[in-house]
């Protein structure tokens, strides 16, 4: 059984370690960061963390029990920041009680939502011993794509599966194009792109891939092209009729 564990522990070393360097170059970039975090969900799976830096270590349990920042970034996939963590009414559970040592001094926090697949989302977030300011956003920006390719490569590594992986590779190649017709006929950012279709399939009930498939092909009038040798995406007709609902949103003054 120690062996066992032993030979996962060394499996799994390499990914921890740029899990690891990545929060240090996020920190490091960052004048007063006291931690680093990314937190990640799946499917029905509870918020949990899945590295820390500093003091993250005793601030995210804290954050995932009481509220905070980053709970609450993955309740409303939003950005958010605070200049007063431990006072911030929004979670007002989260006090300097509930946390120890080092963490006691954090003064601002800043959490960015991001995915990783159609069903994976994640939090990548920063304590800082001042308020944060434009500069704390724009670092966490620069490094969500990093952060949701080291996570797609983990997620394809876990699967161990090749038809899991062409799963995934499918599922973000619908998603993207989606994405950019979604920011072309809104003039929206990627995240909010990424927001509405997230919200869209939750209301429908159908998945994400399929209603972004769905949704290219209604604005196109054409089956969507997909990935050469992955599995073929064909959206059902509640993917279909959310697609023409979110269209109709869209256009319908």
């Amino acid at each position: 059984m120690t062996e066992t564990l032993m030979n996962a522990a060394d499996r799994w070393r390499p990914l921890t370690e740029l899990l690891q360097a990545l929060l240090e170059r996020v920190a490091g970039e960052l004048p007063g960061c006291l931690g680093a975090a990314i937190t990640v969900s799946h499917g029905d799976r509870a918020l949990r963390a899945l590295a820390t830096a500093g003091v993250a270590a005793q601030l995210v349990p804290a954050q995932l029990a009481h509220g905070g920042p980053i709970a609450h970034a993955a309740a409303t996939g939003e950005a958010v920041t605070t200049g007063d963590l431990f006072g911030d009414p929004r979670w007002p559970g989260l006090t300097r009680d509930a946390v120890s040592g080092a963490a006691a001094a954090v003064r601002g926090a800043a959490a960015l939502p991001g995915f990783w697949d159609d069903s994976g989302t994640f939090v990548l977030s920063v304590a800082l011993d001042r308020a944060p300011g434009p500069e704390t956003t724009a670092v966490l920006h620069h490094y969500e794509k990093l952060t949701e390719m080291t996570l797609v490569v983990a997620g394809t590594a876990t699967a161990g599966d090749p038809g899991q992986m062409l799963d995934l590779l499918a599922s973000r190649a619908a998603i993207e194009q989606a994405k950019g017709a979604l920011m072309a006929v809104r003039r929206c950012p990627p995240d909010e792109a990424w927001q509405t279709l997230r919200r869209a399939s939750q209301e429908f009930n159908v998945k994400v891939r399929e209603l972004a498939v769905a949704l290219v092909e209604h604005l196109g009038g054409d089956a969507v092209l997909q990935p050469e040798g992955t599995p073929q995406i064909r959206p059902g007709a509640p993917a279909r009729h959310a697609a023409e609902r979110l269209w109709s949103a869209f256009t319908t003054r």
